[in-house]
């Protein structure tokens, strides 16, 4: 079932204006008509089965069923630190972090970091990547968006963040996720840029209270690390289990 987010609060029972983007993707891209059903949701958990009423070449509307209290998100309050990577490689990190139950994503900005942009540009790299996130809920079947932070350099996030279980992904560390404890709240993962992070940031990290972890005896490519950790995790002590 094609499911559709809508960024205001919504209610059982009504009929509403969809937004532009979402009627130019039901009608333009998906071919639905007047008749088909489809589900909204408005990322603050359950959806609305729905149904097309009226379309037009610029415009649809919906009418709106009874709230379904649903919800497929994740016990576990997983957060990446993703150190920014070039183009579509960071897209798919974000899109598949999402899959994988993520609710708070942080762009981090290290020593060997090779996207360097202006204020304009970070904000418009924003915006596209808020879009990659919205996409992935409405594949996946999330109710809930998960939050995405602007941009920020390593040591300024540090000394800013409660981490809970704090991880930093380290091939010279001698911990596996396997010898983890058990979290008592949020569990944050760290990961280093294309070129891995300096000897220097790995140690200001453990100092700032991350326990480094090794995911085995190969070295982990920036966008398939933090992917690998987060799903080890759901497995674990997830939903996977």
């Amino acid at each position: 079932m094609t499911r559709i987010y809508i960024p205001e609060p919504l209610s059982g029972a009504q009929i509403i204006d969809l937004p532009a983007s979402a009627a130019q993707h039901l009608v333009q891209v998906l071919r639905l008509r007047a008749g088909d059903a489809f589900v909204c949701f408005d990322g603050r958990g359950g959806e609305y089965p729905a149904t097309l009423v009226e379309v037009s070449k610029r415009s649809a509307r919906a009418e709106l069923g009874a709230r379904v209290q649903i919800s497929r998100e994740s016990p576990l309050d997983l957060r990446l630190a993703q150190c920014v990577s070039k183009g579509e490689r960071m897209d798919f990190t974000l899109q598949k972090a999402v899959e994988l139950g993520v609710t708070r994503i942080t762009p981090i900005l290290s020593a060997r970091a090779v996207v360097k942009l202006d204020e304009d540009r970070w904000s418009k790299k924003l915006e596209h990547w808020q879009g990659v996130i919205i996409s992935a809920c409405q594949q996946s079947g999330r109710t809930r968006i998960p939050t995405l932070v602007a941009p920020v350099k390593l040591d300024a996030w540090l000394t800013q963040q409660d981490f809970g279980l704090g991880v930093l992904l380290d091939p010279a560390a001698h911990t596996s996720l396997a010898t983890l404890p058990a979290p008592g709240g949020a569990v944050t993962l760290l990961i280093g840029p294309e070129g891995g992070l300096a000897d220097d940031e790995i140690a200001r990290a453990q100092t700032a209270g991350m326990i480094g972890v090794r995911m085995g005896p190969r070295i982990l490519r920036t966008e398939t690390a933090g992917l690998a950790a987060l799903a080890a995790l759901q497995a674990r002590l997830g939903d996977w289990q």
